[in-house]
């Protein structure tokens, strides 16, 4: 169901009756049978529209499971996608079979780029031109935001020249990094017990934030957790 939510607060469910359509199916999704994940769950953990092309992160069923595909619009096939390998620095070892929890389109250094961020937190960059059916891929780790910690939604925004990028987690509120300079930021390759790499504040006045999108230049839209459900409400860009 699509709910739209109008200025006075009125909620109507949007009809999909006689609504134009396309769709693709992924080639070689992680199967339901497959033992120790949470199975077709995982299929797709996120996805985004950008120049004509649909990013889709998820899991596959090959042995380098973790799949990053880019499926061009409209429609007509989609291939095998790209298998994504990291260094994950809080495990200290390579891992091919986690998925991206959520991703974010971005250029750095005016190269087509998707940041990436798993459970635990590592912050990977993956190049768009690298995403190529059958191609094993390895990201490159620039940050780690520290262990026991899912990453949930992250948006880009600019504020007074200057850009940001918010990610709102499972255990750490709302993160805010500066989106410059990523691209100074070397490869981490170690074991990093705690956090490395692009650092981060906190945005205090920001909790249990599951969903964010930015709504203006000054504003974002967040799905915010409470003791009786979920609040939706704006938010001024920190």
């Amino acid at each position: 169901m699509i709910v739209r939510i109008d200025s006075a607060e009125k909620l109507t469910a949007l009809s999909l009756d006689n609504v134009k359509h396309s769709s693709v199916p992924l080639p070689n999704p992680i199967a339901a049978a497959s033992t120790g994940r949470s199975n077709r769950t995982q299929a797709i953990t996120d996805l985004a529209f950008v120049n004509n092309r649909v990013f889709v992160a998820g899991l596959s069923n090959e042995e380098f499971s973790s799949a990053l595909r880019s499926i061009p619009f409209p429609f007509n096939q989609a291939d095998t996608g790209a298998n994504v390998e990291i260094w994950h620095a809080s495990h200290n070892r390579f891992e091919t079979n986690s998925p991206i929890r959520t991703f974010l389109p971005y250029k750095v250094n005016n190269e087509d780029t998707i940041l990436a961020s798993y459970t635990c937190t590592p912050l990977v960059k993956i190049p768009v031109s690298s995403l190529k059916g059958g191609a094993k891929v390895k990201g490159t780790t620039i940050a780690e935001f520290g262990a026991g910690n899912t990453p949930l939604d992250m948006i880009a925004y600019s504020r007074e020249g200057k850009n940001f990028i918010l990610m709102s987690n499972t255990s750490r509120g709302v993160m805010k990094f500066s989106a410059d300079g990523l691209e100074a930021f070397p490869p981490i390759t170690g074991s990093v017990p705690g956090k490395g790499g692009v650092p981060y504040e906190t945005v205090a006045s920001l909790t249990n934030v599951v969903q964010m999108d930015q709504l203006d230049a000054q504003r974002a839209v967040v799905l915010q957790r409470t003791a009786s459900g979920f609040d939706l409400h704006t938010v001024a860009l920190p």
